[in-house]
């Protein structure tokens, strides 16, 4: 079976980086959950159920901390080959091992650009993903207890969260670079 550098043919001196990928699903309906306030004063949460969502497709490098991110209206083959079209541009054409889940709009992509190599973490394994991690960041950090008017004001506030965290490397390289990852 060929390595990933053979498949990209890559020496062994050639620079590879890998990158684990997920997509996220945020939406209007939010929860309330504790938070502090001034002893005396209760804090006013508002509260919604409105069901409007959006897609944020991410791909992360652990050992780097670099984090790409577009939102989506849908999860499915088509945004699927957007994300891969947009990452490879991003990435300027430099081979990239791209390590995603086993979900259906992820198999048999045709037109992948040649510069990314796909590879399957097993199935119903999601704590092997990274990125995993970051929607639990992003879920915790800049979504509770918020409240958006419309899909848009949610996608206008998520792009501003993404945009932000993805100038900070060390903080992205803190909660995904798992101890059992090794580069070579």
């Amino acid at each position: 079976m060929a390595s990933g550098r053979e498949e990209l043919n890559l020496s062994p001196a050639d620079q590879l980086d890998v990158y684990f990928q997920d997509e996220g699903t945020f939406g209007r309906i939010c929860d309330a959950v504790p938070c502090w306030a001034p002893k005396g004063i209760r804090p006013n949460i508002p509260s919604q159920r409105i069901r409007q969502y959006c897609y944020v497709y991410a791909a992360v490098c652990p050992q780097t901390g670099d984090l790409f991110s577009l939102i989506m209206s849908y999860s499915n083959k088509d945004c699927m080959k957007i994300f891969l079209e947009e990452f490879a541009l991003y990435r300027g054409g430099k081979p990239t091992l791209m390590i995603m889940d086993q979900a259906t709009w992820h198999k048999n992509l045709a037109d992948t650009p040649a510069s990314i190599l796909i590879k399957y973490q097993p199935q119903y394994s999601p704590e092997l993903n990274p990125v995993e991690q970051l929607w639990k960041y992003m879920r915790t950090t800049f979504m509770h207890n918020h409240f958006w008017n419309s899909l848009d004001k949610l996608q206008e506030y998520l792009c501003k969260a993404l945009s932000d965290l993805s100038q900070e490397n060390k903080t992205i390289s803190s909660f995904s670079l798992f101890n059992w990852m090794v580069y070579e």
